[in-house]
């Protein structure tokens, strides 16, 4: 049981590190090449983690391998616009001044059902309502508007608006004070203290979530039986 959960554990934190290695955009919109590699790094995982006949090391090496020729092919992709549209292709345009392109779709293997569905989610019920839609690489559809179907902006219309957005900076976080976070905003624990009690918390503990923006304004979220 414990070379189980030793080898469970080694495999894991390998592959958490890996991936933190490979960059954050790796989780969150996987071109072909990391989709293979997220494929192929599960598998190889699980077999040392079933098959206590397997040496652990013949589990870690193809691991350290699949990363190692992942972030040698990242490199060679940011350095070479050939090698980038090898390993991850081309953007592909779908619609071009409100005409639908019939053989970039056969192409890319999209139908209508799944564009017009796409076109939905952004508020477009007609391609005529489109000037260009962009296939990107990671399987997105990029839609630009003609103006007179976009929504108006104050900028538009002439209007001076405030400049009033500001990047929060959350400070607590489920009753725990984050200090470097509160150093970097400008305050110190005397300020927040009274803050949460103006907030209606009689010290950090009770607050779930506290965070205070450029500006100066503060959110405070209780936890739940402390409101």
């Amino acid at each position: 049981m414990l070379t189980a959960i030793f080898r469970t554990a080694i495999l894991y934190l390998l592959l958490i590190a890996g991936l933190r290695l490979a960059g954050k955009r790796q989780l969150g919109e996987l071109e072909p090449i990391e989709l293979v590699l997220a494929m192929l790094l599960s598998d190889l995982a699980a077999v040392p983690m079933q098959d206590f006949g397997i040496p652990l090391l013949h589990g870690i090496v193809p691991i350290i391998t699949l990363l190692a020729l992942s972030t040698l092919l990242s490199y060679a992709s940011m350095r070479s616009v050939r090698m980038r549209r090898l390993i991850c292709g081309s953007a592909a345009i779908i619609i071009d001044h409100g005409r639908i392109m019939q053989n970039a779709m056969r192409r890319n293997r999209l139908t209508m059902d799944e564009l017009m569905e796409e076109l939905r989610s952004q508020g477009i019920t007609q391609p005529r309502q489109v000037k260009f839609a962009v296939l990107e690489t990671g399987g997105q559809l990029s839609v630009l508007p003609y103006p007179q179907d976009s929504p108006v902006t104050p900028r538009q219309l002439g209007i001076a608006v405030p400049d009033d957005v500001a990047f929060p900076s959350v400070v607590i976080s489920d009753g725990r004070i984050l200090t470097d976070r509160l150093a970097a905003a400008g305050y110190d624990r005397a300020w927040l203290e009274r803050a949460v009690r103006q907030s209606g918390a009689e010290n950090t503990r009770q607050v779930f979530y506290f965070s205070v923006d450029g500006a100066g304004q503060t959110t405070c979220i209780l936890k739940e039986g402390n409101a």
